[in-house]
């Protein structure tokens, strides 16, 4: 199956549909298929589970980004930065590889063990 997501205002992702590989041969095709089926004339991009199409999966909420071609995320964070290569945001600060469990803590720019009792 192949998986289409509906551009926004600001390239904002507004919803993902999936469409048949039988009619989605081309991103064209399924592009066309979408506007037929609806009566529009949306913009939509192909996106993929896998995220061998345009970095990530497109979700709602998520913007697509022309200049990189890719579905990023919300910032989930202000103090979080863009990973260039992968289209996903990571903390400044490493997440611990202790085999324990943290939670970000935006306030001190560190991470939280989180107490399991």
């Amino acid at each position: 199956m192949a998986h289409f997501a509906k551009l926004g205002v600001g390239n904002i992702i507004e919803t993902v549909h999936v469409v048949s590989n039988d009619i989605a041969t081309t991103e064209q095709a399924g592009v066309d298929f979408l506007n037929n089926l609806y009566n529009t004339r949306d913009v939509w991009k192909q996106t993929s589970y896998n995220n061998n199409i345009r970095k990530n999966f497109a979700g709602i909420g998520y913007t697509y980004d022309q200049d990189r071609d890719a579905f990023i995320a919300p910032k989930p964070y202000n103090s979080w930065i863009l990973n260039e290569d992968t289209c996903q945001w990571e903390a400044p600060v490493a997440y611990p590889d202790d085999g324990q469990r943290y939670n970000w803590n935006e306030e001190t720019t560190s991470w939280d063990l989180v107490d399991n009792s």
